[in-house]
């Protein structure tokens, strides 16, 4: 059963691919060159040596284009140029709140400084340092360091970022998470 003569060719309704065809250019097949960063000089490439597969590339460029604009192709890098978000006008206040981890331990939780446009990751490695603790940015406005240290804070921040006055810092007390 497993004995098959392989000299017979092709197997009846099974189509095989020619020939892959490479670019001169970037090297990589024909269908892969839209990914290349340098397109236009493979384009050029084809054009000038595979008119038919360049015409081929021309058709296919031509229905994608229907109504959609160019596409917006990432260089190189993580996400790119990130769009920041338009700041609404949200009052500058710093929010500080202890909350229970465990049974008799605590965090602290400040949120707020990125109204005052101070780098979180910045702040929380001051904190840090500062408390000899544990302090993470959680989130998209919130600094949360291990230990109650809520009272301190009220004077560290003013020394800290002369910007933040004590009138703008608010104790909302404890707090659940």
């Amino acid at each position: 059963m497993g004995d098959r003569d392989l000299s017979m060719g092709p197997r009846e309704g099974v189509t095989y691919p020619l020939k892959v065809q490479y670019c001169g250019n970037c090297s990589m097949p024909i269908e892969y060159c839209e990914y290349y960063p340098e397109y236009d000089k493979c384009k050029q490439w084809l054009e000038k040596n595979l008119p038919t597969e360049f015409e081929k590339v021309k058709i296919d460029e031509e229905e994608n284009a229907g109504g959609e604009e160019e596409k917006k192709r990432q260089k190189r890098g993580g996400k790119g140029m990130l769009k920041s978000k338009k700041k609404e006008d949200v009052p500058k206040l710093v929010q500080v709140s202890r909350a229970p981890r465990g049974k008799k331990k605590s965090v602290t939780v400040v949120s707020g400084l990125s109204t005052f446009d101070i780098d979180l990751k910045v702040a929380a490695k001051f904190f840090g340092t500062k408390f000899a603790c544990g302090s993470s940015v959680t989130g998209d406005d919130e600094i949360v360091i291990q230990g109650d240290v809520k009272d301190d804070l009220f004077d560290i921040i003013p020394e800290k970022w002369p910007e933040i006055d004590e009138d703008s810092i608010e104790d909302l007390g404890d707090q659940k998470r």
